[in-house]
């Protein structure tokens, strides 16, 4: 199972560097392109290795996580100046990573003409709210049209849906995003089926260059305090020296890095903000000579967490056999926890937890 996450940023932002950098690819760096880059990186799990390490597997099997780089304005794809099926691309991700420039290139003119992280912030938001605008639009006017010939209960159900895209647009014309919204766990579950840009979770990524390393983290508390939200994350990070320490093996990237005072990869730093962002947690599983890392969102019933692995296991599901990573790694081995004790039987609704190593019994 992949996790999805869209790039974008105003032009010259450096979007397509950072997209190299958490991807170790070499996409051209040099403009926008009317099709996406789309590039796989496996989500750093070193509780998978441990596992894997313990039971010899013949296969290991990490999340991924699916960077889509977009070449063009979420602007000009909403106004359908460039086609679809980028706009289709987009709207499909669990999260956006917008990418905002910072770093001082003469040689790389800034599309404003001057460096302002809150303004280029501020004009991306705007965007992402033009763009949902257009949609809640377009759905209101299709709306209109089936009234007219609707009978009572889809009459009533169109309405019902006109009343809740209206309270929508009064938001979003107020400069809000639909994340930021206190919505009903009914209309949440409305929402993701319009797939709205400025609902998804929002990592902002400043892209700083390696003069301002040293300020970093100063930088970083100051635009925070000011942009950050429950579901909006902002970070620093030099996406051309990222960039470069992608294409290192792991020792020598680790050894620039220090010399930086870098304690965590770019890579790592995006990948853990995004959980946070998308509230996911990760289980794992051992079956089949095989030991896969499962993203799910926190209060996953053990039901859906099996339908993630395959739909039979959801419609058959029987029972979920359960132990806890901690107690799995001190036993030592799946016997070893059978004999003391620690592997418990939980039913459909027991809510699965990070780190827990299941084995799902179902019958179909």
């Amino acid at each position: 199972m992949s996790v999805d996450i869209g790039i974008i940023g105003l032009p010259k932002s450096g979007k397509t560097t950072i997209f190299n950098a958490l991807t170790r690819g070499k996409a051209d760096t040099g403009g926008y392109t009317q099709e996406a880059h789309v590039g796989v990186t496996k989500v750093p799990e070193p509780r998978l290795k441990t596992l894997a390490d313990m039971l010899h597997p013949k296969r290991v099997v990490p999340t991924e996580v699916r960077y889509i780089d977009i070449g063009a304005s979420v602007k000009e794809l909403v106004k359908g100046k460039i086609g679809g099926p980028l706009l289709n691309q987009l709207s499909s991700v669990d999260a956006l990573i917008n990418v905002v420039r910072a770093f001082r290139d003469d040689s790389i003119p800034h599309s404003e003409g001057s460096l302002d992280v809150a303004r280029d912030i501020a004009a991306m938001n705007l965007e992402l709210i033009f763009s949902d605008l257009i949609l809640l639009e377009r759905r209101l006017e299709k709306i209109e049209v089936s009234l007219k010939g609707a009978k009572a209960p889809e009459r009533q159900n169109l309405l019902h849906e006109q009343e809740f895209l209206m309270k929508l647009k009064a938001e979003l014309e107020k400069d809000m995003p639909i994340r930021e919204l206190s919505l009903s766990s009914d209309e949440a579950r409305a929402i993701s089926s319009y797939q709205f840009l400025t609902a998804k979770p929002l990592l902002t990524v400043v892209n700083i260059g390696e003069d301002q390393l040293p300020e970093a983290l100063s930088l970083e508390a100051v635009l925070a305090e000011r942009f950050s939200t429950p579901r909006c994350r902002l970070i620093t990070l030099c996406g051309k020296l990222e960039m470069e320490l992608a294409q290192l093996d792991d020792t020598a990237a680790a050894g620039f890095r220090a010399e930086f005072g870098l304690t965590e990869s770019g890579l790592d730093r995006v990948i853990r903000l995004s959980y946070a962002l998308l509230g996911l947690i990760t289980f794992f599983t051992t079956a089949s000579a095989e030991v896969k890392a499962w993203p799910v969102k926190q209060g996953t019933e053990a039901v859906k967490a099996a339908g993630k692995i395959h739909s039979d296991m959801e419609r058959g599901f029987i029972r979920a056999e359960i132990i806890s990573y901690d107690d799995f790694v001190q036993c030592g081995s799946l016997t070893e926890a059978h004999k003391k004790g620690l592997i418990r039987l939980e039913g459909k609704s027991y809510i699965v937890q990070d780190g827990d190593v299941v084995t799902f019994l179902f019958n179909v």
